[in-house]
């Protein structure tokens, strides 16, 4: 039977399932949601080997799905052309020519005229000027609509500000040069959006008049049903019986990174001073060499990649995420405030969410009121009340922050 649906070209720099990270809960949903109105043609690239045995999962929701192994040693060795070419890493990073062709036939085959391009990165597969491979195909006169999700290049400032040195250089250098591809990205394309009304106007605050009305913030979601603290989770044997903190996310990102590690310098000595049977759990996929090390130290557990996050959420005093470096919304804060719990965080990592300060929501940016008021959830002796899930609920389900997807390809 021929679907009546128009087709849809969808690329992605990261398969976007399973859900269980940031950038493919973002991904998948939006996917899914598109796959209500479009034959989804999806292109992307497996840069983690675990993700493979899910590429049959997306036949769901699309009519054909082109995956590219992708090697990080090579990708790497890829990037550094863009030293020689004055393009930002990214680019070569993430180009394949496999891709490209693959995008051209599609779009040829299909007679395609509508692309949803999720991550700057993907973007140059259907860009006239600096498509070199494909001079048969009129992007340009192509319906093109890109989720940059985060202003990037700003937070590659950040990690500028961090560093000194070479690494200095190479991160401003690269701030500057994804910042030209994303306005000419935004200039060239319908419609560009972003995770949150506060990235958009970042983004929107660079952008010539007659750009910013293409620019649009559309929130992510949560999964409420499936962190819902009413529901049965699965057993999890790293889950500790005494109290514990607990942080969640990917443990070979970053900002993460920098984050668990400035908890435990600056943070968890005073908190295990008052309370030395506690637990500090970081729980989260492909930790780094720095992250594992800190498992050595009292009362630090690195779980590495669970089955389930949930307990690991659902039986903690609290949840913590100390972000320094961050742009967008935190699916971690999101996750924890669906499930009801406690959750301290940076300032940084409560943009986008902008939920108010209250019993179960502490913003807090000094570690040593960090440290007291992890303490406080530590001492309590029952269950901490919170508005946080109605919040969610009020404000964050998928089904209310993706109602304006459609609007962008009428």
């Amino acid at each position: 039977m021929t679907s009546q649906k128009e087709p849809l070209l969808y690329l992605c720099h990261r398969i976007p399932f399973p859900p269980n990270k940031g950038d493919k809960i973002r991904s998948f949903n939006i996917l899914k949601k598109l796959s209500e109105s479009y034959d989804i043609h999806l292109g992307c690239f497996i840069d983690d080997p675990f993700d493979k045995q899910y590429v049959d999962e997306l036949n769901k929701y699309c009519s054909s799905v082109f995956s590219l192994d992708q090697n990080k040693t090579i990708a790497k060795i890829k990037g550094l052309q863009a030293f020689i070419t004055n393009k930002p890493i990214t680019l070569p990073y993430y180009f394949d020519k496999s891709m490209q062709q693959w995008v051209n036939r599609i779009i040829s085959q299909h007679n395609i005229n509508k692309v949803f391009v999720y991550s700057s990165s993907m973007a140059q597969y259907c860009q006239d000027k600096t498509n070199i491979h494909s001079s048969s195909i009129n992007f340009s006169a192509l319906q093109r609509v890109i989720d940059f999700v985060d202003v990037d290049s700003d937070k590659w400032r950040q990690y500028a500000d961090k560093k000194t040195g070479i690494a200095k250089w190479v991160f401003n250098r690269e701030h500057q040069l994804l910042a030209k591809v994303e306005d000419a990205i935004c200039q060239q394309f319908s419609h560009s959006l972003f995770v949150s009304p506060d990235e958009a106007d970042l983004f929107r605050q660079r952008q010539s008049l007659e750009q910013q009305d293409k620019v649009h913030g559309v929130l992510n979601g949560v999964d409420t049903k499936f962190f819902d603290p009413k529901v049965q989770f699965s057993d999890e044997i790293l889950v500790p019986e005494v109290d514990f903190i607990s942080f969640t996310g990917a443990m070979d990102y970053w900002a993460n990174i920098d984050s668990v590690l400035w908890f435990v310098e600056k943070v968890w000595p005073k908190v295990i001073e008052k309370k030395p049977m506690a637990k500090f759990v970081i729980v989260g996929g492909n930790p780094s060499v720095e992250v594992k090390e800190l498992a050595k130290l009292q009362g630090i557990i690195v779980t590495g990649r669970v089955h389930d996050v949930r307990p690991f959420i659902a039986q903690a005093q609290c949840v913590v995420a100390p972000l320094r470096i961050a742009r967008g919304i935190q699916n971690k804060v999101l996750e924890a405030m669906s499930l009801d719990k406690p959750v301290i965080v940076t300032s940084m990592a409560m943009e986008g969410i902008n939920a108010p300060s209250s019993e179960g929501v502490h913003i807090i940016d000094d570690p040593d009121s960090f440290a007291d008021c992890c303490i406080n959830y530590l001492s309590a002796n029952d269950k901490v009340e919170t508005n946080n899930r109605k919040w969610i609920l009020d404000q964050f389900t998928w089904q209310q922050t993706l109602k304006p997807l459609g609007q962008y390809f009428k």
